[in-house]
């Protein structure tokens, strides 16, 4: 029976036990190396290593098992011998050598032989400990957290008013079961070698529900923890330089040296960026920077941004680039001298030199247009499908639940008070921005919703050939909680003022080149309801789908998006820095060709809701939910984004919903909310070097909802070997997928020699 050994890793922190590696008395660096100064969390003392501390064997048990994830993709004993022709077992490890150069590893040694590995999915006895406990008296005094009190701020959930949790007091057999020995039934003889024995297949459930239940206590360090939490998993990261995994994920966390390794591996080698991804509370906010005129400090050679990982040298005057190796000269309104060991002494008063993931004001420069609050624009269609189906009454609730919540039902709120500011009627989207209404069937109807009117007054534009705004700006775009009564009245009002509509097919795309018009000077969003085949006026579509395409070769034509004054549209739409969301709702059940009209908010950068038959009763509280969520999650426009990587790597493609010129030009997005998502791949343009690290950094300029222009800066790291068995046991399974995921149907239209559309 196995012997217990209560510090045994947990399977998602790397903390050392005590007086085997991390004593007073223990071993040298294990990296062997010049120590690389400058790297590690605010106030934490320097480490005879890479950028924080060891790592080397922070993952490993005493018997040389991986903890987590890192556990999982080990059970080398079988997996060595399945992947031998491979050339990904022990035996293809690179042979152990010392290192004479100065040793850049972000995260572990990756040349130090390893033993026997842990079972698959096998956590330690007494893995999960309490985040208020004392780490010190746990760990040892050089545990990375011990003496740094876990405060309030740091972790989801109030400190328990129980002891903290000790592994000799856990119950047996709770949560994972030690998977190293083998099971044997009741009564029975254990399960003869070389057979599989379905009691210890791991489990994935119980290894997803494990890690939910290990960050309900604990934070995740970006740094000194070598795999992410998994993506389904609520967690509280702790920013120590390198990004937080909800804002990007790299496939594999120990990068191949050469393409031909990767290769070797046929897994994909991205990066998966979520920018303005919602951080979850008690998460440290973003900082914003501001620089002033002259901007924030970037490298003259590949333009990266200021990051944690740039080093100084010559005393301060020089900024060496982490992307390119390039010296540059420090500006004079920078400056700050460094300490003996090459660190800044404002270092830790300086969050772009501590923090992955930050945001710099940017000046004039960098601007397009003058910067405003995000302009909200509903396109709201008033067919006669619309209104038949209850689909318009749907949609406009949803639009009064997005802006209002649930005050909109209550008749006192509008007599009492219709400031913003009132705490009855609180802000859901912030300070600045404005709401505009515009309906459509045949025609398009304009609503002037001041807030010095009783009640909205509407103007009709007949002329689809040539449409334009018969309203100024200050008619058109209003204050939504100025003016809450006569938008309350304009949407309540709205379904019974088109009740007798008998226009059957309503024209979109000349609404669209209105409402394009309108946010040309400004940009905004466009929050667009269509309930039946647009059919009528310039742009109108047909019913493509009739049933005698399916199975054939020219059923690829259905996904194309044939029309071009709909792609000359989508591009419109980005040019002048404007998402499009459409909600389509074909209440009949008929054919919507969302391949053509979905093109447009694929470009632009915004979102397609589908319901195939909507059904009043049953899928307006969805409606309502997902018009909700579209307004009041945090949403930029007027977006580029470009990404960096190290030397002897390159971008090979984007995956996402963006418009790109050419291949190497800046993603130009309409508009960026918390829940897009993109996809970037790699390629190699040379050999990477083992000794150093590969580092990233995604740039996302763009114009907040409330009116600044800002770049976010999400930099990340990832370490460099050359033997496959470590490649192999860094992975994120749920990077990959999602890449897989997002590359799938662009290389499925590569094949059809078709572009995607949506």
């Amino acid at each position: 029976m196995a012997s217990y050994n209560p510090y045994q890793q947990n399977p998602y922190q790397q903390a050392p036990p005590p007086q085997s590696q991390y004593g007073q008395n223990g071993p040298p660096s294990q990296y062997g190396g010049t120590p690389q100064p400058g790297y590690g969390p605010p106030g934490t003392p320097q480490q005879d290593q890479g950028y924080f501390p060891p790592q080397g064997q922070a993952g490993m048990n005493n018997d040389g098992g991986m903890g987590g994830l890192t556990g999982q993709m080990g059970g080398m004993g079988g997996l060595t011998g399945q992947m031998g022709g491979m050339g990904l077992g022990a035996d293809a490890a690179a042979p152990y050598r010392p290192n004479k150069k100065k040793n850049r590893h972000a995260y572990h040694n990756l040349e130090q032989p390893s033993g026997p590995q842990q079972a698959f999915g096998a956590p330690s006895p007494g893995q999960f400990g309490h985040a208020n406990a004392d780490t010190a008296q746990q760990y040892g005094s050089a545990h990375p957290y011990a003496g740094q009190q876990v405060t309030q701020a740091m972790t989801q959930f109030p400190a328990p008013a129980s002891a903290p949790f000790s592994p000799g007091l856990q119950a047996p057999n709770q949560g994972f079961r030690q998977l190293s020995q083998p099971t044997t039934a009741a009564g029975g003889p254990g399960v003869s070698q070389g057979k599989v024995d379905p009691e210890q297949i791991p489990s994935i459930p119980r290894l997803r529900d494990s890690a939910a239940q290990y960050y309900l206590d604990h934070v995740y360090p970006t740094m000194e923890q070598h795999l992410p939490p998994p993506a389904a998993v609520p967690f509280v990261a702790h920013d120590q330089g390198n990004s937080s995994s909800k804002f990007a994920r790299l496939t594999l966390n120990n990068i191949p040296s050469t393409q031909e390794a990767l290769t070797t591996t046929a897994l994909p080698l991205g990066i998966i960026l979520q920018p303005l991804a919602p951080l979850q509370e008690g998460e440290q906010a973003v900082p914003v920077l501001d620089f002033g005129d002259v901007g924030p400090p970037r490298c003259r050679r590949c333009r990266t941004y200021i990051n944690p990982f740039m080093t100084f040298r010559s005393g301060g005057n020089k900024l060496v680039c982490n992307m390119c190796t390039f010296p540059n000269d420090v500006p004079p309104e920078y400056f700050a001298p460094t300490d003996p060991s090459g660190v800044r002494v404002d270092r830790a008063q300086r969050p772009e030199l501590t923090t992955g993931t930050v945001e710099f004001m940017v000046p004039k420069e960098y601007w397009a247009k003058e910067p405003v609050g995000l302009h909200w624009l509903f396109l709201i269609d008033v067919g006669q499908e619309a209104i038949n189906r209850g689909f318009l009454q749907a949609f406009c609730e949803g639009v009064l639940s997005a802006l209002y919540g649930n005050h909109q039902h209550k008749e006192e709120a509008d007599s009492e008070q219709t400031n913003g500011d009132s705490p009855q009627v609180p802000r859901r989207i912030p300070l600045g921005s404005k709401v505009g209404l515009v309906a459509f069937d045949r025609a398009m109807y304009f609503f002037n919703c001041n807030a010095k009117l009783d009640q909205a007054q509407m103007l009709v534009m007949p002329d689809l050939e040539e449409p334009f705004v018969p309203l100024g700006s200050e008619g058109l775009f209003v204050d939504p909680y100025e003016s809450k009564s006569v938008i309350t009245g304009l949407l309540q009002r709205l379904p019974s003022l088109f009740s007798r509509n008998k226009a059957p097919e309503p024209a979109l795309l000349p609404a669209l080149k209105a409402t394009q018009e309108a946010l040309a000077l400004t940009g905004g969003k466009i929050i667009c309801s269509l309930s039946a085949l647009p059919t009528w006026g310039p742009g109108r579509l047909f019913l493509r789908d009739k049933n005698d395409l399916h199975g054939i070769e020219t059923e690829r034509k259905l996904f194309q998006t044939e029309h071009a004054e709909w792609r000359t549209m989508a591009s419109k739409m980005v040019a002048s820095g404007i998402g499009v969301d459409f909600f389509l709702a074909a209440a009949s059940g008929g054919y919507m060709d969302i391949a053509t009209i979905g093109h447009v908010s694929a470009v632009s950068g915004g979102e397609t809701y589908f319901y195939p038959v909507f059904t009043a009763p049953r899928d307006v509280q969805r409606l309502t939910k997902e018009i909700e969520r579209t307004v009041t999650r945090e949403t930029g426009y007027q977006a580029l984004m470009k990404v960096r990587c190290s030397n002897g790597l390159q971008v090979s493609s984007y995956h996402g919903n963006f418009l790109q010129h050419n291949f190497g030009a800046d993603l130009e997005l309409g508009s960026v909310d918390a829940d897009k998502a993109l996809g970037v791949m790699f390629s190699y343009d040379g050999k990477l070097d083992s000794k150093l690290d590969a580092h990233f950094q995604c740039a996302l300029l763009y114009t907040t909802a409330s009116g600044e222009r800002r770049v976010r800066c999400t930099n990340t790291v990832a370490s460099v070997s050359e033997s496959m068995s470590e490649v192999m046991r860094f992975l994120d399974q749920d990077a990959i997928v999602s890449m897989i995921a997002k590359e799938g149907p662009f290389l499925i239209f590569k094949t059809l020699s078709l572009s995607p559309s949506c």
